[in-house]
């Protein structure tokens, strides 16, 4: 891991919608340009641990925080009324708002978790844009990887399971439910129920040797809102992608790319990084034996990438 910067520019990109779109750039001005796509949705930038993975001095380092979260204006639960508008296509469309704002021809994208998803749904709609990809906690946001985790994983943790899933109506899907209630007119219904979302996001990753039991966002209940809502409309809807990923990979041939997955990832199995890698030629995968969702050994594996495409 390289050592950790600050940036050296940030600015908002403003789009057709009124959707303000917030960028920061680190690293070397006149370096490799690299993007960050960051995990949720709405996850946001957080406090910046993501430069590291890159050498300051020979890439120019982009973050954005994805429309509805973060710094990007407005936020999603302060605009409801607009949160179909809130798509995969959409931030694709931000994406290249900012590319073009900044004056970047092609970069490399880096994505974990949800932002590996939206990194490769950005290097399918945009190949030509694209140096190479490096993926870490990889997801493809297919229906199967949902039903896992908010349906079949409850064989794992059946109590927590049953006490989450208890929102739903008879017949309905858990991620419907819930997608619904983060859209009730009543604050109240909305705030209940992202604690009740938090605390499973906080329990299915349990099985990771670096996690501690709790809720993913214990003492704030505004980004505990702001996560649940943006996960799970993308959730219900499939992640917006009308053609699964997997059944496209074969067109990222010609794309560079490093999937780095963790074992004991229980929430995001390794089958779909597999079976990623088997239909993306020119990939390579690893796989981290010691970790889940995430971890400083996986994180070392992506800076090793970044070294390598940068030349």
């Amino acid at each position: 891991m390289h050592p950790a910067i600050e940036p050296y520019a940030h600015g908002r990109v403003t789009r057709p919608d009124g959707a303000e779109i917030y960028w920061e750039a680190s690293g070397n001005p006149d370096g490799r340009p690299a993007l960050y796509l960051h995990g949720g949705p709405g996850g946001g930038l957080g406090a910046g641990g993501y430069r590291r993975r890159f050498d300051p001095a020979r890439y120019r380092i982009i973050g954005i925080d994805q429309r509805g979260c973060g710094r990007s204006t407005p936020n999603v639960i302060d605009d409801l009324a607009h949160l179909d508008a809130n798509t995969t296509p959409a931030l694709i469309g931000d994406i290249e708002a900012v590319r073009r704002h900044l004056g970047v021809e092609r970069w490399l994208v880096h994505g974990v978790s949800w932002g590996s998803t939206l990194a490769l749904a950005y290097a399918l709609a945009h190949p030509d844009r694209v140096t190479a990809i490096v993926d870490a906690a990889v997801t493809t946001t297919s229906r199967a990887e949902v039903d896992w985790i908010t349906e079949t994983m409850g064989a794992v943790f059946p109590e927590e399971w049953e006490r989450m899933a208890s929102a739903r109506e008879p017949g309905e899907r858990v991620i419907d439910a819930y997608a619904r209630l983060l859209r009730d007119p009543d604050a109240a219904v909305r705030a209940r129920t992202a604690a009740a979302w938090d605390r499973w996001e906080g329990v299915h990753v349990l099985l990771d040797p670096l996690r501690t039991a709790g809720p993913l966002h214990p003492s704030d209940p505004r980004t505990q809102q702001i996560f649940a809502t943006l996960v799970t409309h993308y959730w219900a809807h499939d992640g917006f992608l009308d053609v699964p990923i997997i059944d496209r990979a074969g067109q990222l041939a010609g794309i560079p790319g490093v999937l780095i997955h963790g074992r004991h990832d229980v929430s995001g199995p390794a089958a779909t990084a597999w079976r990623l890698h088997r239909a993306w030629p020119g990939s390579r995968l690893h796989i981290v034996e010691t970790e889940g969702h995430g971890g400083p050994e996986m994180m070392a594996l992506v800076a090793q990438a970044t070294d390598e495409f940068a030349g």
